[in-house]
């Protein structure tokens, strides 16, 4: 399932948040939004998942535009998994998870096997089998974090709109996420902090600097030394990995210092 965005613009409180955004997705690519704090990424994503309404511009799924999905018919052709997600309320994981099985449901039908054995498979992917009976509430940062990718994932849509997977979570499951999303064989489309992590698993990168689209290619030709410095102001030196062959980004002692 690709996605288009066109010409979008953004506006809050009069200031343009976003720019003239324009941006394509291929149908089954990893692809990657990086840029520094404050571009404009989450309210990007917000515009693809429709928790804002564009000021101009507009979002399209395959060729339908976004503001005229339901919101079932939505869930089915995208999951989301955002940066806020308080809960009120006390469930347990199964019962977290399980709610990204609703779009899937006719009007008040109870869960079904096919749900429960997705709901489990889910769970362990992301490493959390055992878990099923525990309190969502009285999990770690990171666990719920987990929690929320198995509920997005158990939607089994077309595609999946990301905003920073691995925050609150150490090294290995940082990893482990982003494997799971690449085996997945769907359209992925994740706001990424991490650079190196982006380089490793993105087909795509999208930067981003100040509500505009910078630049858009391979991780090789968009994870330059100039770009590194130009958008991040850090001083980098990047070579490939002999082991995995892609890029690794080294932040250079003197990264905090002027680089203009």
């Amino acid at each position: 399932m690709g996605l288009i965005i066109k010409n979008l613009n953004y506006l809050i409180d009069g200031t343009r948040i976003l720019n003239d955004v324009s941006v394509q997705v291929e149908d089954g690519e990893f692809v990657g939004l990086v840029g520094p704090n404050g571009c404009g990424k989450t309210t990007l994503l917000k515009n693809v998942y429709k928790t804002y309404r564009p000021s101009r511009g507009a979002v399209f799924i395959g060729e339908k535009d976004v503001l005229d999905f339901r919101s079932k018919e939505m869930a089915r052709e995208v999951a989301v998994m955002a940066q806020e997600n308080s809960v009120e309320f006390d469930i347990e994981v199964m019962e977290m998870v399980m709610y990204g099985r609703y779009s899937h449901r006719k009007f008040l039908e109870g869960e079904k096997k096919e749900d429960l054995e997705l709901c489990g498979k889910f769970i362990k992917e992301v490493g959390l089998s055992g878990y099923e009976h525990r309190s969502y509430l009285s999990l770690s940062g990171g666990e719920k974090q987990r929690v929320l990718l198995a509920r997005a994932l158990v939607q089994q849509s077309r595609l999946i709109v990301l905003d920073e997977p691995t925050n609150h979570l150490d090294i290995r499951f940082q990893y482990l996420i982003m494997q799971t999303l690449k085996g997945q064989k769907i359209t992925v489309f994740s706001s990424i902090h991490d650079l190196n992590i982006a380089a490793m698993y993105c087909d795509k990168i999208i930067l981003m600097d100040k509500g505009r689209i910078v630049e858009v290619g391979a991780p090789e030709n968009v994870f330059t030394e100039e770009n590194i410095g130009r958008i991040f102001g850090v001083r980098s030196q990047i070579t490939k990995n002999s082991v995995t062959g892609k890029l690794q980004i080294y932040y250079l002692p003197e990264a905090f210092e002027s680089v203009g």
